[in-house]
């Protein structure tokens, strides 16, 4: 098994809190996280999208109960809205007979109705991690174009070749749009719905323009809106929004939009390998959403991500602001010989930032000025994690 970086931060997560919440889009490994660390816990795992589970909670109050002296794994928990209340009861109970921790871990494939459901009913008693598909950093034995490629979906990025590892995503992207799309939201055409994350792929790291892709489907600005936050709340879109500070400067401020997984990216577009891929328009928008996820994923908790666009032309790809009130400014480049824009250094006379990257698709880190470091995206992203701890 790849060991996956949020293993730790679960495993204190369960000593501190009596349930955790697991968040990640389907497939993206969940639930072989949550046994792998409730092994050691003797964990009771129960899968909600099984009939024969779901039958042994027909009296959720009694049968926990029996087992309240394990951690009890729900997996696809959104299925069941009605256990959140009774996990109140148990947690409150458990408390008082001196449990306070370890008692639920709760994996669902989206943020929208756990959000909603826990935020109303378990507040105070909750953590909420997310998991993410694989990343960089805990790919780096694999080739990291085998990573971009494919994407972060172990069945993906683990497939014996590249025609198979796009037949899986065409196949998870068909499942999203006609079987779990449905359960979360209101009723959607599966075809309209893959029309418009596929011109949300054509349009990879642009500026968000609702109203053109409303017309664009042949329906109104509020819907395309909606389809827009579906996808967010799916973790499938990444909104990335603009940095917005008193400079004194005209600043853009719609949001860039990138479909998060590279893999799942590629196979909206009909891209099946590095040759079709390197020969794309999309390319330098693919690596760019591709190291933007990386990055973000490896940042500290509490670093906020953004851009910078100033109408002047300045502009920062990613800038990282950190609660010290730190920001690190990221310019990415799909070149072995990265030449950075006047737009960047103006950027960084309003920004300030205190350190100042160019990520590129070499193996080699070095200077290029004494404030700009030339990184490859698997190093820049270790210094980040090191950050973190």
């Amino acid at each position: 098994m790849i060991t996956r970086r949020l293993t730790p931060r679960l495993r204190e997560a369960l000593g501190d809190s009596p349930a955790v919440v697991l968040l990640g889009p389907r497939q993206s490994g969940k639930t072989t996280l949550a046994l792998h660390v409730g092994a050691a816990r003797r964990a009771l795992y129960l899968d909600l999208e099984s009939e024969a589970d779901r039958a042994k909670l027909s009296q959720p109050e009694l049968y926990l109960a029996d087992h309240g002296d394990r951690l009890v794994i729900l997996d696809e928990v959104h299925r069941t809205p009605g256990l959140f209340p009774v996990l109140r009861g148990l947690i409150d109970r458990g408390r008082r007979a001196g449990r306070r921790s370890g008692r639920f871990l709760l994996l669902g494939s989206a943020s929208l109705d756990l959000l909603k459901q826990s935020g109303e009913t378990l507040a105070g008693r909750i953590t909420f991690l997310e998991l993410a598909p694989f990343d960089a950093l805990e790919t780096r034995h694999l080739p990291l174009d085998s990573l971009w490629l494919r994407g972060g979906f172990p069945e993906s990025l683990l497939s014996r070749d590249d025609d198979r590892s796009l037949r899986w995503r065409r196949d998870f992207i068909r499942t999203y749009l006609e079987r779990d799309v449905p359960m979360f939201g209101p009723r959607i055409a599966a075809e309209t719905l893959r029309r418009f994350w596929t011109m949300l792929a054509h349009n990879q790291g642009g500026l968000l323009n609702t109203a053109h892709l409303a017309r664009n489907l042949g329906i109104d600005v509020k819907t395309a809106g909606s389809y827009l936050d579906l996808l967010v709340d799916l973790l499938l879109l990444r909104r990335l929004t603009p940095w917005h500070a008193n400079l004194g400067k005209r600043l853009v401020k719609s949001p860039k939009v990138f479909v998060r997984d590279s893999g799942l990216l590629h196979a909206l577009l009909g891209i099946g390998d590095k040759e079709m891929l390197l020969s794309h328009p999309v390319l330098g928008q693919s690596w760019e959403g591709f190291v933007v996820e990386n990055l973000i994923a490896a940042a500290p908790e509490g670093v906020s991500p953004h851009f910078y666009r100033t109408s002047g032309g300045a502009e920062v790809d990613l800038l990282l602001a950190f609660p010290s009130g730190d920001l690190w400014a990221i310019e990415i480049k799909r070149s072995l010989t990265p030449k950075v824009e006047r737009g960047f250094h103006a950027a960084c006379a309003d920004l300030s930032p205190v350190r100042r990257f160019v990520v590129y698709p070499g193996s080699e880190s070095y200077r290029m000025k004494d404030d700009l470091e030339v990184m490859p995206l698997t190093e820049l992203a270790a210094l980040l994690q090191a950050v973190a701890k």
